[in-house]
């Protein structure tokens, strides 16, 4: 382990507001949801994708179980993930593209749950949105495999995804269709950002997170 140097941490955090407030919320709403009785109980109701409620209508729930999570384990594992992938991509991308992708794999990611699992899943977690930062990296590290960095890269991102991809087959209650879907979301993004302009790049995860959206709709 290395030691930081001083204000390493409040510079990273001045560098990716976005990502540091997500992880501020979800932790929030997750101690709200462990331990605020009723109140977290009335959270978590409203809040998590239950595929029944979406068939009915409401789509929002394919976005607000990013914000929600079973256990520590559970959220400790995402918000890791989050923390170790988010702030590059914040400060290379931008922040609203950043927050855009984030959201929209998320989305995708809920509408793979809905689509290709029970109409009784009752689905929790950031996963889908953390996978869309995963896919993204691994384009990239894609893109680079023909240096020493990229193929450094694409080894270790391979590794944590295999391991990943084998979570859900291990252990019950993991969608793995919701695992899926942020990946291919994240890949997606990141090949038509490679192809436009910077300011265009909010616009291809929004427009994900709208077929998303339209696909349990319709």
């Amino acid at each position: 382990m290395v030691a930081a140097r001083p204000g390493t941490a409040t510079r990273l955090r001045r560098g990716a507001p976005i990502t540091f407030g997500i992880l501020a919320v979800t932790i929030v709403a997750y101690v709200i949801t462990q331990y605020a009785g009723d109140l977290g109980e009335r959270v978590l109701f409203e809040l998590v994708q239950a595929n029944q409620l979406v068939a009915l209508g409401d789509w929002w729930r394919l976005f607000t179980p990013i914000l929600l999570h079973a256990s520590i384990a559970h959220i400790l594992f995402n918000m890791y993930a989050l923390y170790q992938l988010g702030p590059a991509i914040e400060a290379r991308y931008g922040r609203a593209p950043f927050l855009a992708l984030y959201l929209g794999a998320a989305g995708v990611g809920g509408a793979f749950a809905f689509h290709f699992g029970g109409m009784a899943d009752v689905l929790v977690g950031a996963s889908g949105a953390v996978f869309g930062l995963f896919g993204l990296w691994l384009h990239a590290a894609y893109k680079m495999r023909d240096t020493a960095f990229g193929r450094n890269l694409l080894s270790s991102l391979w590794i944590s995804l295999l391991l990943n991809i084998a979570l859900p087959f291990l252990i019950p209650g993991i969608s793995w269709q919701g695992h899926l879907g942020g990946l291919l979301a994240g890949i997606l993004t990141a090949e038509i950002w490679s192809r436009i302009r910077a300011r265009q790049r909010v616009l291809v995860p929004v427009g994900l997170a709208i077929l998303a959206v339209l696909s349990v709709l319709l």
